[in-house]
């Protein structure tokens, strides 16, 4: 080929290279549809300049000289000292491209490869070009705490256009005052117990012949006729009929991880489900105690402006899938711990039949304040299994604006961060025995070397921490103590317990293997 076409190409990507690293860094496309094109045309652009007359393998040659310097000059620039975050350790694969991260998010085990890498590399890690990783409490606590970052382009790139913004999305003032209502909403956990308990006690009476069940199935069924209640006031009966009939997890997991690379007819046949709901509420209109919908679409006309169908369906549903996955999530995985441990399963036990004798309510939640050991059991739970394992939030440092310093360290703009909760609740720096489940660590008193209780954040901190964790608490209180009281359990013989945490992939939802135990009815008069 003509030299002077490969010195050209080779200029040409070194030149585009130098706008990739100065222009697209600090005015970041939201679609990559204009830069493809943009880089589409040069090679073509180049040959005409050049009165090169235009065949196929110029052209090819074009594009290969091309793209070669400046993915060439790309992965240089990331890797050299005049890189804006060459100061913070990584693996050289994160260092040149989001790709390998997001490889592993499709796959669901982010969260351990994010683990193994602040095992080897400490609690500042640089994942990708322009990303960290960090487990610093301390900046922890900058970054997510009143005053911290805002959110960063992670909650917008796993929203589809079609999809009006919600809570998760949104920043400053239109994040307060959206989060306004889901505390008025959430303000009285106790207006939702008796619609808690009378769910509680429907899956005790569907478990009541006992024999070898799947808690995950049942669990899920629950969770998710518990928040058709809340939302909707009442719209599912999986309890009752023993599965989910409309197939809603299989569309919300398929969702979920679709919205890594959003598909359009998924997420629309996703969209039209949740109308439909909608509309099935809107047509029944409030059932006994106000739901969460009447809240959402200010039927009380609090707001001064009311929400349209539209925003409020978007909340709707999201209040369905993450509180659903969450509790479900958090449920099975106490229970999983506890039989992996007969001996805390006793002292579980034991309280329980201190706390609640013969014919006294387990799920009476007055009484739930006096399971301290049920309670340490259920902070363990949720440290080594958190319900959003990787996410953590994602913050962000606007790329039009200074640089932050975050626990002495100087953040440069156009920086986004995480702060993954599976690996700051296993950082041996705060947690004594970091991966082994020991519930005394949160008992007053606890002999525990470390224990740094401001390194626990399962439902997030700050101004965007998780409005329903008052909710999931009693949920979980609720169900445990009514199931605990009600049957002894122990592992399916043959079940490979061991191998079931192994099982839990997080694709914003944390999807879970079967956990098949075997239930024995505890003959007593407090059974549900």
């Amino acid at each position: 080929m003509d030299s002077s076409l490969s010195i050209c190409a080779v200029a040409l990507g070194l030149l585009v290279s130098q706008i990739n690293h100065f222009f697209f860094r600090n005015y970041e496309p939201s679609s990559a549809n204009l830069p493809l094109i943009f880089l589409a045309v040069q090679p073509i652009s180049l040959l005409a300049l050049l009165g090169e007359s235009f065949s196929f393998p110029r052209l090819l040659w074009s594009f290969f000289v091309f793209l070669g310097s400046l993915s060439l000059s790309i992965v240089a620039y990331r890797l050299s000292p005049f890189h804006p975050l060459a100061q913070y350790p990584g693996p050289v694969i994160g260092k040149v491209t989001k790709l390998w991260g997001v490889w592993k998010a499709f796959q669901g085990y982010k969260h351990v490869y994010h683990k193994e890498l602040h095992d080897t590399y400490g609690p500042f890690v640089r994942i990708g070009p322009n990303e960290l990783s960090i487990i610093d409490v301390v900046a922890v606590g900058q970054i997510l705490g009143h005053g911290g970052l805002e959110k960063g382009r992670y909650y917008e790139t796993g929203r589809h256009s079609s999809t009006p913004p919600t809570l998760v999305n949104l920043n400053g003032e239109a994040h307060a005052a959206k989060r306004r209502v889901w505390n008025r909403a959430m303000a009285s956990v106790r207006d939702y117990e008796p619609l808690i308990g009378k769910r509680a006690s429907q899956l005790v009476s569907c478990l009541r012949n006992g024999g070898i069940v799947d808690l995950v199935h049942w669990f899920d069924l629950f969770t998710f006729d518990v928040m058709g209640d809340l939302v909707f006031g009442g719209t599912f009966e999986m309890l009752q009929d023993g599965q989910d009939v409309d197939g809603l997890g299989k569309c919300i997991q398929t969702f979920m991880k679709q919205s890594i690379r959003p598909v359009v007819r998924t997420i629309q046949e996703f969209n039209d489900f949740a109308r439909g709901l909608v509309i099935r509420r809107i047509k029944n209109g409030v059932v006994g105690v106000r739901d969460l919908w009447y809240h959402l679409a200010d039927e009380a006309g609090l707001e001064k402006r009311k929400p349209n169908l539209e925003d409020s369906a978007a909340d709707a549903v999201l209040a369905v899938i993450a509180a659903s996955d969450t509790s479900a999530l958090a449920l099975s995985s106490v229970v999983w711990f506890l039989l992996s441990t007969p001996e805390y399963y006793r002292r579980v036990q034991q309280e329980l039949d201190e706390v609640f004798v013969d014919g006294d309510d387990p799920l009476d939640t007055k009484k739930h304040q006096e399971l301290h050991f049920l309670s340490a059991c259920i902070n363990e739970a949720l440290r080594l299994h958190p319900p959003l394992p990787s996410k953590g939030g994602s913050r962000q440092i606007p790329p039009n604006q200074h640089g932050r310093t975050i626990a002495g360290r100087f953040i440069p703009p156009g920086t986004n961060v995480w702060t993954p909760p599976y690996s700051l609740h296993r950082n041996p720096e705060y947690f004594s025995f970091p991966d082994q489940f020991l519930p005394d660590r949160w008992l007053p008193g606890s002999k525990f070397e470390k224990h740094e209780a401001s390194a626990f954040i399962p439902f997030s901190l700050g101004p965007a921490n998780c409005v329903g964790q008052k909710f999931a608490k009693c949920e979980l209180f609720m169900v445990l103590s009514i199931l605990f009281n009600s049957f002894d359990l122990r592992f399916a013989d043959g079940f490979d317990s061991e191998a079931w945490g192994l099982t839990l992939e997080d694709h914003f939802i944390v999807t879970r293997s079967p956990l098949l135990v075997n239930l024995v009815p505890r003959h007593r008069s407090t059974q549900g």
